[in-house]
């Protein structure tokens, strides 16, 4: 059975920072892509950042510079470190997971959310102004 568990949510200050971690397990996970994605109140669920099965890492335009996503292959974990964070940026963070397709995934494959049928039960990111 598949299965991600976030953690590192909380309230941070306006250009604060924060590291999400998404431990996965029953899976192979040299295998898959990962992916961060966030929903605010009254809004639809957005990409937010991806990484995939070889490193390659990929950003929503609105956090590049400021996030970054990585994974560690020994503790089966993908982190989001979060820096200089905005009102913007608050919200309900999830991690979710995806097979490789391919050597090279498509954008679109990456940053769908439908694309992903494995998901956590997300962490509460708030960010006061």
């Amino acid at each position: 059975q598949v299965q991600l568990v976030e953690s590192g949510g909380g309230l941070v200050q306006a250009g604060g920072s924060l590291r999400l971690s998404c431990v996965a397990s029953g899976l192979i996970f040299s295998s898959y892509n990962f992916a961060w994605f966030r929903q605010g109140p009254d809004k639809e669920r957005e990409f937010v950042a991806a990484i995939t099965w070889s490193g390659d890492a990929y950003y929503t335009y609105s956090v590049k510079g400021r996030f970054t996503i990585s994974r560690d292959s020994v503790a089966n974990t993908v982190l989001l470190q979060m820096s200089n964070l905005k009102p913007a940026d608050a919200g309900v963070y999830y991690c979710a997971a995806q097979r490789q397709r391919g050597r090279s995934p498509t954008l679109d494959y990456l940053t769908t959310h439908s694309e992903y049928p494995t998901w956590g039960q997300g962490t509460q990111v708030t960010v006061s102004s």
